[in-house]
């Protein structure tokens, strides 16, 4: 099983609940391995192999109002 690690600016994220959001969102993401946001970078770091994907990942941010910045 191949883990994925991924790391995305989320410049949305303001305070510990933002993380704590975040991470209790992305960490119920069946695959989803470990998920550590970082309220003092504005980054998410995801840990992650299938059935999770990159999409459904950046879908979930999206809806719970913390966009990612994607290339």
């Amino acid at each position: 099983m191949k883990i994925s690690k991924i790391t995305y600016p989320v410049p949305a994220i303001h305070c510990h609940h933002c993380v704590h959001t975040i991470e209790m969102e992305i960490g119920d993401i069946k695959g989803v391995e470990s998920v550590k946001a970082d309220v003092n970078a504005k980054t998410v770091e995801i840990d992650y192999s299938e059935p999770a994907t990159e999409e459904l990942i950046i879908g979930t941010l999206r809806e719970i109002q913390y966009p990612p910045e994607v290339k």
